[in-house]
Order: C-alpha cells, then sequence, then structure tokens
C-alpha cells in the first residue's frame, strides 16, 4: 500500500493507475472510498477481495454525468428531472440496470449510481471517461473511515490490499450517501 499526498499533480498519477486495474483509496464527499474502473472484471474482483465483500452484493457506481447514468441504467423523464435535482451530490439512485458492468457487482437488475460532489473524483471520472466504483475504503463489517491511518490500520494485515491511498486528511464526518430507489413510483429512500 502506497500512500501519497493528495495535491494538483495526484490527478495524473491516479488516472495512469485506474487505467492498469489499480485499486485506489481516494476522498470522497461522504468517507475515503475504495474506487477502480468498473467496467474491468479483474479490478472489480480483486475490489471485493479487498473488501472481503460477498460476490454479488451491490457496490454504487460515480458516473460523471447523466449521459454516463443513461448507457448504465434505464431512466425515465421523471427520473431524469429527480437526477438532475440531486446530482451532484450524497444521492445514490437505484435505477434499473442495463446490464453493461461485470456480473460480480451485482448490478444485473438494478444499478445504484452516483455523481458525487467532490472536485477529485469529479476530475478523474472526466479524465477517464468511465464509471468507477464508489464503495467506501473499510473492510465489510468494519466502520468507516474518514482517516487515511484508519484506513492503513484496517488493511494492513489483509492477505489482499488497496494499490494507493490518496492522503486528503481527515475528513468532515459526513454520513453514507442517501439511497433512493428510483425503480418504483413514488420513489423509496432505502438509506436515509
Amino acid at each position: 500500500m502506497n500512500v501519497i499526498q493528495l495535491n494538483r499533480n495526484t490527478l495524473e498519477v491516479v488516472v495512469k493507475a485506474l487505467r492498469h486495474g489499480k485499486i485506489i483509496v481516494c476522498p470522497t464527499d461522504t468517507v475515503y472510498g475504495l474506487v477502480c474502473d468498473a467496467t474491468k472484471k479483474e479490478a472489480v474482483q480483486r475490489l471485493f477481495k479487498i473488501k472481503g465483500r460477498p460476490a454479488g452484493k451491490p457496490i454504487p457506481i460515480f458516473v460523471k454525468d447523466i449521459n454516463m447514468a443513461k448507457r448504465l441504467a434505464f431512466i425515465d423523464k421523471r427520473q431524469e428531472a429527480f437526477l438532475r435535482k440531486h446530482w451532484p451530490g450524497r444521492v445514490t439512485a437505484v435505477l434499473k440496470s442495463r446490464n453493461k458492468l461485470p456480473k460480480i457487482l451485482g448490478a444485473e437488475r438494478s444499478i445504484g449510481l452516483r455523481i458525487p460532489s467532490y472536485k477529485f473524483i469529479n476530475d478523474m471520472l472526466l479524465e477517464i471517461n468511465y464509471p468507477l466504483t464508489g464503495t467506501s475504503a473499510n473492510i465489510s463489517g468494519k466502520p468507516s473511515c474518514w482517516d487515511v491511518n484508519d484506513i492503513v490500520k484496517q488493511f494492513k494485515r489483509g492477505k489482499f490490499k488497496p494499490d494507493l491511498i490518496l492522503d486528503a486528511g481527515h475528513l468532515p464526518k459526513r454520513k453514507p450517501s442517501k439511497v433512493v430507489d428510483l425503480t418504483i413510483y413514488p420513489p423509496r429512500v432505502l438509506r436515509r
């Protein structure tokens, strides 16, 4: 696990690592997250091993814009109006999946998508132009992390570890994203 400070020169390093299938710990608008290229099956499989998450248990996906979301999910006019009102932000929308991502993500029927409101992640999404995993950087069942030291403690003894950790200091304690099921009407909040 290589830890580097998040600064204006970090983007190039991170984009190169993601293109090579690496797993990155990155700050988000909620907690530190585990991100990888959501279209690369091998990278996603490694992420599940690192996190200790059962295969097929859904992981939210970061997208750069509504058009990318439409490539991954069926979105009608009502859903699009909701998304335009709440994105970017801390709202994960569950939508009917187009089944375009590896099955291990658990997104065959429905998929959780979000445009975060964290500049660095949005810059990454614009640069690489493909969806990223957006799950919290912790071992399944352990607490979410707002500090890099906690992340290192959780993963240092594990057999599988993230490749790169971006240190943005201690993040403000925020709740995870709100999860809203848009596959039904009226929409239902699954997590506040």
